[in-house]
């Protein structure tokens, strides 16, 4: 039994090609994303091994506001001189230099604009020396205030050159340096990864960036001649007690990479969420693709039925080909997984400038290719198997071997388990979001097997735009035929324009009723905000504020300052607001108790929604250290766009930057908006990074952001559509042999060529808009149970992407099309003679 599987499985190749390339390539994102991670993990260890490689012990501050990445940024703490001093008296230190390190350092380039990144770091500190393989390569280090070096990195970026006047903006308002030298590491990379650095004199970059003089970072240690590292560190702990983090060089390496470490590992399961998705739709192409072996070798199997095979044999028989299948697909997806990872890890580096520790091929990529691909395979085969064994003796004898069979079993079975899915989505928005996503994936299947119900009336509708010709009516009666076959396929192809709908349909509705909360509460005319940036918020200089004021037209500027804080043992933010009632006014915001006026340094004012009363003591630990308490004199309404503490101006003292980070601009009736405008960017003209706009410009630029997130969802999600069009094409190309003697009939009764290719592509162009019609109605059912859910948080009204949902019907048809040209010349190619005797 087994050797006639084999012999079976290896006299139909295409068949077993088709089979596991969805396998294949579903495999080849699992294994590419593990060496992807892998590889970048360990070019990140070198990295920072690198980086400390002379530094034999370094000493940091306990965090002062430690938070993990979901609440928002930690703050590290702050050494002093002191500390400096007792670092440099401890028994076994040779050496020992303060740095100063801190992200927010922006240098404006030659073009007058901001020198950008997206996500890196653009750090401020000071120069000490060529030391971590530092190697200053042209001009002279900084010694005067006015002096900076910067990486080579950031000189090509802002097209800058030793000798020029460079301003840059820190958490002061923009200055202007000599740029006195540039600096590169060794292996002639031109920076440490991909981020930019600024280095000033230890005085001014402590004063620039940390907000004080005589205030460090770290500090770094040398240890003596024959001084054992881990007995200095041991020392030095015991030397400065509580509040330190003492580490050897190689401990604080191996931390900072695991940093990167978890913020890959946060990339790879987003990869592998993506994968899933790609596998999900592979299983329904394999269950496809066995259901109509099966089909095909009714005859065969029945025979083997009566020369003795038992139901056990016949469900190993099938399921000996999902493992020959799976074992294949799994060692080549292995293959090009290994490959794109390489590929994609080369590029990285390439453009990030990290020294690439080489590609390998870790055991979780080995683990996982050959798991998903034998799992996933034997799943989607274990139906067919069973239906292969019910195959009766007798059926060796009849003509016709695929009798169709009722649907009631699937619809009531689909019903039920979208039902469950749904409540699952429901209950999980409230509660779990993991709960939502099983949700997710339980509609998803209740869905494909209710479609074979919706696949004939449905597919009788679409195929009439094509009926006005002969090969369109055969296209058209052909794809609903079979209708289990048909939803199978479309099925394939409605996961991910499901996914990718819902999603839209959640951001258009968030959007819509943004703006139109913002249309209903917000009442000012300008916005001054800064571009979006990581690290420090972009700023302007505070003392341009009476300037505002005075531009004619304008009749008051609230300005913000903001930072991140610790409130009451919580991570929080604290926000100061330089014209509080003229923001109750922009913000249409009503009291609940107490007074909305002006808070005073020592008091603040909250939302309703805080938990907070009248008179209570709020305690805030502050970004740089500050501790201070604020007393409560007013609880105003929370707004659909505006809420939180409103601290009074004693909270500026204690944050890192102490410049405002955004501004509202209320105008007077009669004002010309644009020549207000002009006079603010005219003010504004050493703050490049902030934008002057009306509320709707505001909204645009947020929302460009949002669709970068929406392109990156359907690149992603493009391996499953591409999956679902290899689907249409397996299930064509084993159509058209399954139809062999019918295609000869009907060349035989004087259908062309060219009409039986048309005929093959309107049966792949209904079954795809049929599969992009279902994904529609789910994605947007989807999305709208997301978007009720979330009504609490200001989700008003279900907003439908119709211009997308346009585009991806049409591309339902564009994909028909494509699946259909191989299966259509196929099908055109059939020898008349030889057909009408196939059996």
């Amino acid at each position: 039994m087994l050797r006639a599987t084999l012999k079976s499985l290896l006299a139909r190749k295409l068949r077993l090609i088709l089979s596991g390339l969805a396998v294949l390539l579903g495999v080849m994102f699992v294994s590419g994303s593990f060496v992807l991670t892998d590889s970048l993990g360990r070019s990140f260890d070198n990295m920072f091994a690198n980086s400390l490689s002379g530094t034999d012990v370094i000493v940091t501050a306990d965090p002062a506001i430690n938070v993990s990445e979901m609440e928002g940024e930690p703050v590290p703490g702050m050494l002093t001189s002191a500390d400096l001093a007792a670092v440099r008296e401890t028994t076994g230190v040779a050496q020992a230099i303060g740095d100063v390190q801190a992200d927010g350092a922006r240098v404006i380039g030659a073009n007058g604009k901001v020198v950008a990144t997206f996500g890196p770091p653009r750090f401020g500190g000071n120069w000490t020396g060529e030391v971590g393989g530092r190697e200053l390569r042209e001009g002279v280090a900084p010694s005067a205030a006015n002096e900076i070096v910067v990486n080579a990195a950031l000189a090509k970026k802002a097209g800058i050159k030793v000798g020029d006047q460079v301003g840059v903006l820190t958490t002061q308002p923009k200055q202007t340096f000599k740029l006195v030298g540039i600096f590169g590491y060794e292996g002639r990379l031109d920076s440490r990864g991909p981020v930019t650095e600024v280095l000033f004199t230890e005085p001014v970059a402590q004063k620039l960036m940390l907000g004080k003089e005589g205030k460090f970072t770290s500090i770094s240690v040398t240890t003596a001649g024959g001084s054992d590292p881990v007995a200095v560190r041991d020392a030095l702990k015991t030397k400065l007690g509580k509040g330190y983090v003492v580490q050897t060089g190689s401990e604080a390496a191996a931390a900072i990479a695991s940093g990167f470490k978890e913020a890959l590992d946060v990339f790879n399961k987003i990869l592998l969420g993506f994968a899933g998705v790609a596998l999900f739709v592979g299983i329904f192409l394999i269950l496809n693709t066995f259901s109509i072996i099966v089909a095909q070798r009714t005859k065969e199997l029945a025979l083997s039925r009566a020369l003795g095979a038992s139901r056990g044999q016949m469900i190993g028989s099938v399921l000996v080909e999902a493992v020959v299948i799976g074992l294949i697909a799994s060692v080549l997806g292995l293959a090009a997984g290994y490959g794109v990872g390489a590929l994609l890890s080369q590029l990285f580096a390439s453009f990030s400038e990290v020294q690439l520790a080489g590609v390998g091929l870790p055991l979780a990529a080995v683990i996982s290719a050959f798991a998903v691909g034998l799992i996933v395979t034997i799943i989607a085969a274990i139906m067919p198997a069973i239906r292969a064994s019910r195959v009766p003796p007798v059926a060796a004898l009849q003509e016709v071997a695929t009798p169709d069979r009722p649907l009631t079993k699937l619809t009531v079975s689909g019903a039920i388990i979208t039902a469950i899915g749904s409540g699952l989505i429901a209950f999980g928005i409230a509660e779990n979001v993991w709960l939502m996503f099983a949700g997710v994936l339980t509609a998803f299947i209740g869905v494909a097997l209710l479609s074979a119900f919706l696949a004939r009336p449905a597919v009788s509708v679409l195929g009439r735009v094509f009926s006005w010709s002969v090969p369109g009516k055969l296209g058209r009666l052909n794809s609903g035929r079979n209708p289990r076959r048909t939803a199978i396929t479309a099925a394939a192809l409605m996961v991910g324009i499901a996914l990718v709908t819902g999603v839209n349909t959640i951001v258009t509705s968030a959007e819509k009723s943004l703006r139109g909360s913002v249309a209903e509460e917000f009442h000012a005319e300008l916005i001054v905000s800064g571009q979006g940036s990581p690290g420090l918020q972009p700023t302007f200089d505070g003392t341009l504020l009476p300037r505002m004021k005075q531009v004619p037209g304008v009749t008051a500027v609230s300005a913000e300052y903001g930072d991140q804080a610790m409130i009451d043992g919580k991570p929080g933010w604290v926000s100061v607001n330089t014209d509080f009632p003229a923001a109750v006014k922009m913000f249409s915001l009503s009291p609940v108790a107490g007074s909305l006026a002006q808070p005073g340094p020592d008091e603040v004012i909250v939302d309703d929604d805080s938990g907070h009363h009248l008179s209570d003591v709020i305690s805030v630990q502050h970004a740089n250290g500050l501790q201070k308490t604020y007393t409560v004199t007013g609880v105003y309404k929370q707004g659909e766009i505006y809420g939180g503490m409103v601290f009074g101006s004693g909270a500026i003292e204690g944050m890192r930057q102490q410049l405002p980070s955004m501004a509202f601009v209320d105008l007077s009736d009669n004002a010309n908006e644009a020549a207000a405008r002009k006079s603010l960017e005219a003010l504004l003209v050493d703050s490049p990074e902030m934008l002057v706009q009306n509320a709707d410009e505001y909204l645009d630029a947020q929302s460009a952001e949002t669709a970068q997130f929406l392109l990156m969802i359907q690149v992603l999600l493009g391996l499953a559509i591409l999956i679902a069009v290899l689907g249409v094409v397996n299930t064509l190309a084993l159509s058209v042999l399954e139809r062999t003697r019918e295609l000869g009939l009907l060349r035989a009764i004087g259908l062309g060529r060219m009409a039986t290719m048309r005929m093959i592509t309107v049966e792949a162009m209904v079954i795809t808009v049929f599969g992009a019609a279902l994904g529609l109605a789910v994605g947007v059912g989807l999305g709208t149970a997301v978007v009720r859910g979330l009504a609490d948080e200001g989700l008003k009204e279900v907003v439908l992407p119709w211009e997308q949902m346009g585009i991806y019907l049409v591309l339902g048809a564009v994909v028909g099309v494509i699946a259909a040209i191989l299966p259509a010349i196929r099908a055109a190619r059939t020898n008349v003679l030889a057909a009408i005797s196939y059996e």
